[in-house]
């Protein structure tokens, strides 16, 4: 394929996400191979010019989610194959086949770069919207578990990436439960106490079921909305588990 037709996919729809270290990453990934960037066309911006909470495209969210995933991938300091196959499988299955020969080919690129990842992240935060940034946490939680295992070196830098990205510890554990499960993993996707009231119980169902709503992430793209329903499935399976253990209804 050729590169023009791939620099084409990167740079479509691209807003804040081509300025700060973000764009001088996926700057150095292009390097001179594109006319427009010669051309001055795609000029980065310093991070401060930035308006923060711009719309957030589809294009940023794929690159930030592309540049986030890479270093959680090197977290453990391998690159394996077969890592490679889970992420290529997670891409097939949420973006498409069509599409996701240009994300690897992307992907490959930013893996053999050093990755500020504290100052990708404070760009993330700076320009994205918190659901479109809960969103991310629950793609790399995806990722890091789609070998069926729990990696602590992975899971810790999720950790990082979600204070970094102003993500507060109880939306954190809310998602993290969603896929490391313990006795009470129900109760911390809802974020409540295992001895909340019934009343309680139901509230919190209510907040997080509008939190993580699939309509929140509407403006990222039909692709994206397709999978944040997976998320609010979790919420509705953490709920129903509360009512079948206490049997109110």
């Amino acid at each position: 394929m050729a590169l023009s037709g791939y620099g084409k996919w990167i740079l479509g729809g691209l807003g804040w996400a081509f300025g700060g270290p973000i764009g001088g990453m996926m700057g150095f990934l292009m390097g001179s191979a594109f006319d427009g960037m010669n051309s001055g066309e795609y000029e980065y911006q310093s991070e401060t010019t930035q308006t923060p909470y711009q719309r957030t495209q589809p294009g940023d969210f794929r690159i930030s989610l592309l540049i986030l995933s890479a270093a959680v991938m090197k977290a453990d300091g391998k690159s394996l194959k077969s890592e490679l196959d889970y992420i290529k499988a997670f891409f097939v299955q949420n973006f498409g086949q069509s599409q996701t020969q240009y994300y690897m080919r992307a992907f490959k690129g930013i893996l053999s770069q050093q990755i500020p990842l504290q100052d990708v992240c404070l760009q993330i935060r700076n320009n994205m919207d918190l659901h479109s940034r809960l969103q991310l946490i629950h793609f790399l939680f995806g990722i890091a578990l789609a070998d069926g295992e729990s990696h602590l070196t992975e899971v810790k830098t999720i950790e990082n990436i979600a204070n970094w990205l102003g993500i507060n510890q109880h939306d954190f554990q809310s998602i993290k439960n969603m896929f490391v499960k313990d006795t009470d993993s129900a109760y911390k996707i809802l974020e409540i106490p295992g001895d909340a009231t019934d009343d309680q119980v139901k509230k919190a169902y209510r907040a997080m079921a509008l939190k993580y709503h699939p309509d929140r992430v509407s403006h990222l793209g039909e692709e994206f909305q397709h999978a944040a329903k997976e998320k609010f499935q979790k919420v509705n399976e953490a709920y129903n588990t509360i009512k079948q253990q206490r049997g109110f209804s």
